[in-house]
């Protein structure tokens, strides 16, 4: 056998595979990796003679759940927006805060100005805050450069996450972000002259695992989107959309048309994009962190995603301006108190769903053949992960195997 074969057990594991027991639970349970995957799992009464020899780390009887997985993240971007939150706090309108330099203006301009070193001091804070919650995989987009240059250097800044802190980094392209300043009233020129020619660069140089977009009056209609995801669909890179978070442009049904992994936001969305993101196989994401900052009162279509079946995951969208949110186990609470999802519902949300969300067929439950991203908890019911408001009950992180 391998070098690397251990046991975990001595454990109450909740798997978040189909099961008649909420959670996927087996109590007591034991779990063994080789070179980082799983290859047996089930009761410690049940571990077969072969596995018995292998050094054993017994985790207490603790709480075991798959590895949390952030599948909306806004994390490389320059600077932050503390100022104008506190000029909007003290009356200042959009239009003030804007011809102050203020919106996502300044993010984009303090992304620009900022270096591949800078961008990823600052992302690996954040990416340290996720760590300690038992976060093991995190989605990262681009979106603040709105140029080449500075696009593909987010995107390098999102990979080389990987080469510092042991935690699994999808990319995603969002070059379709919004019209920069350069480019006012001239959106068009901007999709063709900018975001298409930089996707095919960040495409060339393997920095994007996803494509993007934010479908919004404020931002860009369906037409416009559709030419970024032909061009996606060209490259063979599957797609997700920021759709219905303000209003309802259609957003979830085209992105449904191009199968895509998501439909982020959805305040907006009715029944007919329902059933479109039903048929299609794409994960509703769930973000309570820009409702709550945004002070939004239309709420997601829980009910109507739990009617028709649509897996719905749950994530940060961590960003300067809307969302700067930099905690998953909050994020579960909210998805709670201000939606009235379950706690089961949240955790697969931020698990086997988050998963779904980004594509990823080895990961957010725990069962053979999957990633050994584990983390375990000093609690005694996974509804306490939801349930408490800032506190941090994480006792280990188990990545690829390793304690």
């Amino acid at each position: 056998m391998s070098k690397d074969n251990k046991i975990f057990n001595n454990l109450n594991l909740m798997t978040m595979c189909k099961s008649d027991l909420a959670y996927g639970c087996i109590e007591n349970a034991a779990i063994t990796v080789t070179d980082g995957m799983i290859d047996w799992i089930g009761p410690n009464a049940d571990l077969p003679n072969q596995y018995k020899n292998l050094t054993k780390i017994d985790l207490g009887g603790r709480v075991v759940t798959p590895g949390l997985i952030d599948c909306h993240t806004h994390i490389v971007h320059g600077d932050d927006r503390a100022v104008e939150f506190e000029m909007r706090l003290n009356g200042a309108s959009y239009e003030e805060i804007a011809r102050a330099g203020g919106g996502i203006v300044s993010t984009v301009n303090a992304t620009r100005a900022a270096s591949e070193e800078v961008l990823l001091a600052d992302a690996l804070r954040r990416v340290d805050v996720m760590i300690s919650e038992g976060v093991t995989c995190i989605e990262v987009k681009s979106g603040y450069g709105l140029d080449m240059e500075t696009e593909l250097r987010m995107l390098r800044v999102a990979r080389a996450i990987t080469k510092h802190r042991p935690i699994l980094v999808k990319t995603t392209f969002l070059g379709a972000h919004t019209t920069p300043a350069e480019f006012t009233g001239r959106d068009d020129a901007y999709i063709d002259n900018i975001c298409i020619p930089t996707l095919r660069t960040a495409h060339s140089e393997a920095l994007v695992d996803a494509v993007d977009g934010f479908c919004e009056g404020i931002a860009f209609q369906p037409p416009q989107i559709a030419r970024v995801f032909d061009v996606a669909k060209e490259l063979g890179l599957p797609v997700k959309l920021h759709a219905e978070q303000l209003s309802n442009l259609g957003g979830a049904k085209l992105a449904a048309q191009y199968g895509a992994l998501s439909a982020d936001h959805i305040e907006y969305l009715d029944e007919d994009g329902v059933l479109a993101m039903k048929s299609a196989g794409t994960v509703a994401v769930i973000l309570p962190g820009a409702f709550y900052t945004l002070r939004q009162t239309q709420a997601p279509p829980i009910e109507l995603l739990r009617k028709h079946g649509v897996p719905m995951a749950l994530a940060t969208d961590i960003n300067p301006g809307s969302s700067p949110l930099n905690s998953l186990l909050m994020t579960l609470n909210m998805g709670c108190t201000l939606f009235r999802m379950t706690p089961e519902e949240t955790l697969r949300g931020a698990t086997q769903n988050a998963a779904r969300a980004l594509g990823l067929t080895d990961a957010g439950t725990l069962a053979v053949g999957m990633r050994a991203d584990m983390a375990v908890w000093d609690i005694k019911h996974p509804a306490e992960l939801s349930y408490r408001i800032g506190f941090n009950p994480l006792h280990s992180r188990i990545f690829g195997g390793t304690l």
